[in-house]
């Protein structure tokens, strides 16, 4: 059964989106704050326990909270707490900047407020099913290849969902590690923009044209001296050399 863990200040809406998740058979968390929610994860990390429930499979969070609020939480978790599980932001902010802001942040998806519990529910499914499926590294750890070498000191631990550069770890998020095994998959080849849509979000996701683009600009800052390995080729698209 999978697990969802429901991060807004909204009881009534938590409770709404809890009784259909359950319904769809899914286990479900609540917290009613950031803090509360960072909380919760920090235990599931340490809690060794045998009947311990594990981390979530995702996170349906929403941005616009007291204290902490959701992007911030996303940062924390990305680069405090190493965490790279899938997240959904739920939010009444709806223009360009403040999505493609969700996006960088690490967002899987993001659904503006209000919202129909159909919609949702479809966005989850297809959040899950991707995080199976077409997680990055998926089809080469199943033939049993745990690292890829990139060569030049850079390398994908596809067990681990990391990044190795010159000997030091790097946390990436889904996104930004499955747009470097695409790209890396095929040195040289030019990925139009909708090749790398296609790849990573498998055509289920809402996202803007700019997308792309935000996630290689916050790529390419965490290789370093790396991230000069992706070039743009203006007005076709990215590769990796």
């Amino acid at each position: 059964m999978k697990r969802i863990l429901i991060v807004d200040d909204e009881a009534d809406l938590r409770e709404i989106i809890a009784c259909n998740l359950e319904t769809a058979g899914y286990a479900v968390d609540e917290a009613c704050s950031a803090e509360e929610a960072l909380a919760l994860l920090r235990f599931r990390q340490t809690d060794d326990t045998p009947d311990s429930p594990g981390l979530p499979a995702l996170i349906l969070l929403d941005v616009m909270m007291p204290g902490i609020n959701g992007f911030q939480m996303a940062d924390i978790m990305r680069r405090e707490r190493h965490l790279s599980l899938p997240i959904i932001f739920l939010t009444a902010k709806d223009q360009e900047e403040d999505i493609l802001t969700g996006f960088s942040r690490g967002g899987d998806d993001y659904i503006t407020k209000p919202f129909s519990v159909r919609e949702l529910m479809a966005r989850v499914a297809a959040v899950i099913r991707r995080t199976e499926t077409a997680d990055t590294g998926g089809e080469e750890e199943q033939r049993g290849t745990r690292q890829r070498d990139l060569g030049r000191g850079l390398v994908i631990d596809n067990s681990r969902k990391i990044v190795i550069a010159d000997g030091e770890e790097i946390i990436l998020s889904r996104k930004e590690l499955g747009i470097l095994a695409t790209l890396s998959a095929q040195p040289g080849h030019v990925f139009t923009r909708d090749d790398i849509l296609s790849a990573v979000w498998n055509g289920e996701a809402y996202v803007l044209d700019r997308t792309v683009d935000v996630h290689i600009a916050r790529l390419r800052k965490k290789l370093g001296a790396h991230g000069e390995r992706i070039s743009s080729r203006q007005g076709y698209g990215y590769k990796f050399d």
